[in-house]
């Protein structure tokens, strides 16, 4: 009986912790791009009988990933209600959408917009379902990979709509680096959404409005109103030098952020302890 009650003790924790609700692949139609699209949701416990309106975290996948990576790999319920448990973070909604591997652009021939998608059909439609604030300060967006790449894209997009930007490990590309790219790695990543075929120039007017670099030196110094950004990566990460770059410009801007580079690669292990960072960061937001 005393091994049978002391496994129940043990267990407590985890049952208050299992309160929120993950729900995974869910469907909306999307008139943009012809087709059903997917995304999984983050609920804090209470969400079921709660009337209030809760802040909203856009949580994107890596190259080769879905809307369920977050989930399964990246341990998203778990962390998140540690923290909230903690008293760490309030709670907050998270939407995880499936990008396919669109690097979250829309396509340089208009046949596949997956920005406006995200926009235009997947925000509003959440948003009004699962109760969001609805208003900048409480709307944020992180990701790892190309979803690092995806946040940082739509929060210098769309400044006006988010607070917070946390890439973690972003897909950022110097100039150099994406002319030096060989065709196979190139065509496979970046041909579909740039239209740009073997043997001809890469850096053209449609790249500058997706490179991150171009769009940050794009920027008046010392920003009013700016997104908040906390980037991290790895010190053994093969994307290291975009973001030290990236890093450089925000420096040079006075842009608000905060640059963590800790031992590691380019791996779940790293995005794991990543994410507590970020969640951290989103509700106590400073820097220096």
């Amino acid at each position: 009986m005393k091994r049978y009650f002391l496994a129940i003790i043990l267990l407590l924790p985890l049952l208050v912790l299992s309160q929120s609700q993950v729900l995974i692949s869910q469907q909306i139609d999307s008139k943009i791009l012809h087709q059903p699209k997917l995304y999984s949701v983050y609920l804090p416990d209470g969400f079921a009988s709660s009337t209030k309106q809760y802040p909203v975290l856009y949580l994107l996948h890596g190259l080769g990933g879905d809307e369920t990576d977050w989930i399964r790999k990246g341990q998203v319920q778990r962390t998140v209600d540690s923290l909230i448990q903690a008293d760490l973070i309030k709670p907050l909604v998270i939407i995880m959408p499936d990008a396919e591997d669109t690097y979250y652009m829309n396509h340089n021939d208009g046949m596949y917009q997956f920005e406006d998608f995200f926009f235009m059909e997947l925000m509003p439609t959440v948003e009004k379902s699962y109760g969001c604030l609805g208003d900048r300060e409480h709307r944020y967006i992180a990701g790892l990979s190309m979803g690092g790449f995806g946040s940082l894209l739509y929060a210098l997009h769309h400044p006006e709509l988010f607070s917070i930007c946390g890439p973690m490990s972003a897909a950022i590309r110097t100039d150099q680096e994406i002319r030096e790219m060989t065709w196979d790695v190139y065509g496979k990543r970046y041909g579909a959404m740039t239209g740009v075929k073997e043997g001809e120039e890469r850096i053209t007017s449609f790249w500058n409005k997706h490179s991150i670099l171009y769009l940050v030196d794009q920027l008046p110094a010392n920003p009013d109103n700016s997104v908040k950004y906390y980037m991290d990566c790895g010190d053994d990460d093969y994307l290291f030098r975009g973001n030290a770059e990236l890093y450089i410009r925000f420096m040079d801007k006075k842009i608000p952020h905060e640059f963590r580079v800790r031992n590691g690669m380019h791996t779940w292990d790293y995005w794991r302890d990543s994410l507590p960072e970020v969640l951290k960061f989103i509700f106590n937001p400073i820097t220096e």
